[in-house]
């Protein structure tokens, strides 16, 4: 019969949704949260980071936190967001198989560019990989130059 599709490809059932403060692992290990703001979402999204993962995500935190005091943080889309009031978001990560994926949100005008290209014209990307150390005093830099930036605002 036309239209049966026995056997073939079947759509996914949809995950049900997420009690107040669980957090579910997709793929990557990218962890599912609910959306929110502040910074409770974000802490709650890092924690359930899987692995070595979760350092990182501290670590950047961290290194927004003290670079840019006034940033304002909120989870969308299963990934913590970092922004400046009245300036938008800056600044994304998000956990991948093998990498923990940060996002400039205005990289393509940082100096120099973060080096992994996007879809986006204006998102650049910087991928840490497990044991890879973190250059400080460049993510600093970029964090600085992006705060003073207007950014994305279509989250």
């Amino acid at each position: 019969m036309a239209g049966d599709n026995k056997g073939g490809w079947q759509p996914k059932a949809p995950l049900p949704p997420l009690a107040p403060g669980e957090v579910r692992l997709l793929t990557g290990g990218n962890p599912q949260i609910s959306k929110g703001d502040g910074p409770g979402p974000v802490v709650a999204y890092i924690a359930a980071m899987p692995g070595w993962k979760r350092a990182v995500g501290q670590r950047i935190d961290a290194l927004v936190t003290e670079t840019c005091p006034d940033a304002r943080r909120a989870v969308r889309w299963n990934t913590p967001f970092w922004g400046m009031p009245g300036r938008g978001w800056f600044l994304t990560v998000n956990c991948a198989t093998h990498y923990v994926k940060v996002g400039f949100l205005v990289g393509s005008r940082l100096v120099p560019l973060p080096p992994v290209d996007s879809k986006h014209r204006t998102v650049r990307y910087l991928h840490l990989h497990e044991n890879e150390v973190i250059d400080e005093a460049r993510f600093r830099d970029w964090l600085v130059q992006a705060a003073r930036i207007d950014g994305d605002r279509m989250f």
